[in-house]
């Protein structure tokens, strides 16, 4: 059953994360600047350092989360569009926005609730986009 990477479209996978590193980029760097800064207690301080870790992390790690979208639209052969959303919604919401709250829910996020609802829409979004590009393009 999970024998399906060599059926994904891989260009619909290069679209979809391109389209999800884009929307980080829109979605961190302009849309939730100044929440996000509340949400970690970081309102006036300077900006981390930047380093490999903190800009390469995320695009492995959105590659890997579209990675994943893939290969379960072609695990269950989704072919519908009404389908992926579905799916977006399930894996969005019910892995990676439950586990961005999970994440903020501890003593070092002094917003948790804050963090949660600006980070996970980002997620919710991106698993559906991919989840729609990947059936849409089978």
């Amino acid at each position: 059953m999970f024998n399906v990477l060599t059926d994904i479209n891989w260009i619909a996978f290069a679209i979809s994360a391109v389209a999800s590193i884009v929307l980080a980029g829109v979605w961190f760097a302009v849309l939730i600047v100044k929440p996000y800064a509340v949400a970690l207690g970081r309102v006036g301080a300077p900006a981390p350092e930047s380093d490999l870790v903190r800009n390469v992390g995320p695009v492995v790690c959105t590659l890997l989360v579209t990675l994943t979208t893939a290969v379960l639209v072609e695990a269950l052969d989704l072919t519908s569009v009404g389908d992926a959303i579905v799916l977006g919604l399930v894996v969005g919401i019910g892995y990676l926005g439950a586990m961005t709250y999970q994440i903020a829910l501890n003593p070092n996020f002094p917003r948790p609730l804050l963090y949660g609802a600006i980070n996970a829409p980002y997620f919710v979004l991106t698993t559906l986009v991919t989840a729609v590009v990947m059936t849409a393009m089978r």
